[in-house]
């Protein structure tokens, strides 16, 4: 599973002097003031000539080039935890089978799923999970012994990082929760903010000590009371995985399938937001990204503006099985998705078969899937990631896939997320991944990053496409985005690491950052052909 990544720094942003190459000539991009809290809200939408960030230029393409064109509706299928499909910003775009009778208890359009109204839930009632490399420690006869070993030291390697982490955190706990007593105390108020704190003048060492820690803890950009529950959780799995807990538990047993058998199908419910709202922020979040109204007045705004959100629920806290996966990209193409979101991943795969089958499915009905690289800041021409379109990262077995990258909004040699995996022939281009503003559950919306992110900004854009030029096919779709990106040919610091620069060309197979207007524009001129 990749987790978007919600304790973040807040970057200063200052827009410096670079020339990228588009369709046509050099664009130079110039020195202008520090980003704006609104722009943030939207930069993914942003112009990269016009505002000098590295968006996708979303707002330019409606506003000069769809103005006055009517598209088609396009399903998209949202592979993740859930959705919040009662979301006051989300409600109104949500799928509907309307070959089935709500609350009938019956199978009305003989798929196998009863009353599957906004899609299917192939978890159930389930919210936590093992990693992969747990359960193939649990049960070596899935994989061969050479994965069963890797298993295992991939396992001896989180404990060796759990306990570490764990002191960290501890620590963590320990100055957020002091040095929040004492400013509150200062203050006379629960509530306070990070320009308050920087305006405190004391000679008091422990006031000062405090100080520095909290204006540190607010530039995260979270409240303190979500940064607090944030560190709290990531502890609280730190201290299971060092108990053995994951281990001694069987969280599948209250799925009632066999996970080992693809041919089970009878399994899951119909129940999209599963057994608890807080539990689908991650895919309430990927969903507001491509299909939030637009230009409402609420929260941020979609990328595509007429879609419907397809909801399957395959991927839990932990590792998504690969039958669930299968089965749900399966589920979403027979259901008319014309577009898959896939914001997740994981290093093991023991049926990947199974999801190779599904991919190739997928090609076959003319359906493209958009797949997040990962947050490992690795390499993915050398290192595992799951699934894929090349089982051995040179040759792909289907052209319906493109996987993304993701980019921070500061434009310079920053401009490549910290977090994201590359990779010159397994990833295929890049888009907006750092603080992205989107749904979250119950009606509210928060800043979330990650290659999570990135990839459904590149869905909604790849949504538009085939909403305006049906005619087009997933693979050509697939290739406007790639081809019509925007190029940058300077050095980028890869993994956080200053000491780690390289060419960002050398990152992926484009060596681009996707542009809806350039992409619309590619489209027009395919369409003719």
């Amino acid at each position: 599973m990749f987790s978007s990544i919600t304790i973040f720094f807040v970057y200063r942003y200052f827009r410096t002097g670079q020339t990228l190459t588009a369709i046509g000539a050099p664009l130079n991009i110039i020195k202008k003031a520090p980003i704006t809290e609104n722009d943030l809200k939207r930069w993914s939408h942003l112009d990269i000539v016009k505002d000098t960030i590295p968006g996708m230029s979303v707002d330019r393409a409606y506003s000069e080039l769809l103005k006055n064109k009517k598209g088609v509706k396009v399903i998209v299928g949202i592979v993740d935890s859930g959705v919040d499909i009662e979301h006051q910003d989300l409600k109104s775009v949500v799928w509907t089978n309307t070959k089935e009778i709500a609350g009938n208890g019956i199978d009305d359009d003989k798929n196998g799923y009863v009353d599957d109204i906004h899609g299917w839930n192939f978890l159930g009632d389930i919210t936590k999970e093992n990693y992969e490399f747990e359960r193939i420690i649990k049960n070596k006869n899935i994989v061969d012994e050479v994965t069963y070993q890797a298993a295992k030291a991939a396992n001896d390697t989180k404990i060796v990082d759990a306990a570490k982490g764990k002191v960290r955190l501890e620590q963590m706990l320990v100055t957020l929760n002091e040095g929040d007593a004492r400013l509150i105390k200062h203050f006379g108020k629960p509530v306070y903010t990070v320009e308050e704190v920087k305006a405190i003048v004391s000679q008091e060492p422990e006031m000062q000590k405090s100080k520095a820690a909290m204006e540190q803890m607010l530039s995260y950009g979270m409240p303190l009371t979500d940064l607090k529950a944030a560190v709290q959780k990531q502890l609280d799995g730190f201290n299971a995985l060092l108990q053995g807990d994951n281990l001694k538990t069987d969280y599948r047993k209250v799925v009632g399938d066999n996970p080992e058998d693809i041919t089970d199908t009878k399994y899951g419910n119909n129940n999209v937001m599963g057994p608890d709202k807080n539990g689908i922020l991650h895919g309430t979040h990927v969903a507001g990204i491509v299909a939030q109204v637009r230009n409402n007045q609420l929260g941020g705004d979609g990328i595509a503006n007429n879609v419907e959100i397809l909801t399957v629920r395959a991927v839990p806290d932990g590792d998504e099985y690969d039958k669930d996966i299968a089965l749900g990209i399966r589920y979403a193409v027979d259901n008319g998705a014309k577009v898959i979101n896939g914001s997740f991943g994981k290093t093991f795969s023991p049926h990947k078969q199974w999801v190779y089958d599904a991919i190739k499915y997928a090609e076959k009905k003319d359906v493209l899937i958009v797949h997040a690289a990962g947050n490992d800041a690795k390499n993915l021409d050398t290192e595992n990631n799951f699934p894929n379109d090349s089982d051995d990262k040179v040759t792909e077995f289907a052209d319906n896939v493109i996987t993304i990258g993701a980019l921070n909004f500061e434009y310079g040699n920053k401009v490549v997320a910290r977090f994201s995996n590359f990779g010159k022939t397994n990833v295929d281009v890049f888009a907006p991944g750092v603080k992205i503003y989107a749904t979250t559950p119950n009606d509210s919306y928060k800043y979330l990053q990650g290659t999570s992110m990135a990839s459904p900004n590149v869905a909604g854009v790849a949504a538009i496409i085939r909403s305006y030029y049906p005619k087009l096919s997933a693979q050509q779709v697939k290739h406007i985005l790639m081809d019509s990106g925007v190029a940058i040919t300077t050095d980028v610091i890869v993994g956080g690491k200053p000491a780690d620069t390289r060419s960002f060309t050398t990152l992926s197979k484009s060596g681009k950052i996707v542009n809806a207007y350039n992409a619309l524009l590619m489209a027009e001129k395919m369409s003719k052909k």
